[in-house]
């Protein structure tokens, strides 16, 4: 496992398409933005394992752009927080 650390407003490059950057720190929680195509599922660990876990093969997965409402996770602008 690669460890980095990094500061608000800086990001990391996974291969030539994928960008992760660290939108703010406050306390325990780090918010995070995943700036990938389309095509590449981004998810997180818990619902990934819970479709997993549900016995969907990779062409009956939800889409990541979908993952959110699917999982019942907000955005920051749908829970009424400014970035």
């Amino acid at each position: 496992m690669l460890v980095l650390t990094r500061k608000t407003n800086q990001s990391i490059m996974i291969g030539d398409d994928i960008e992760v950057s660290i939108l703010s720190v406050a306390g325990e929680k780090v918010r995070i933005g995943i700036d990938a195509p389309r095509d590449i599922a981004v998810f997180r660990k818990e619902v990934y394992l819970a479709i997993d876990e549900g016995g969907a093969g990779p062409g009956d997965r939800p889409s990541a752009r979908s993952s959110a409402h699917v999982a019942g996770s907000e955005t920051d602008s749908e829970a009424g927080k400014t970035p």
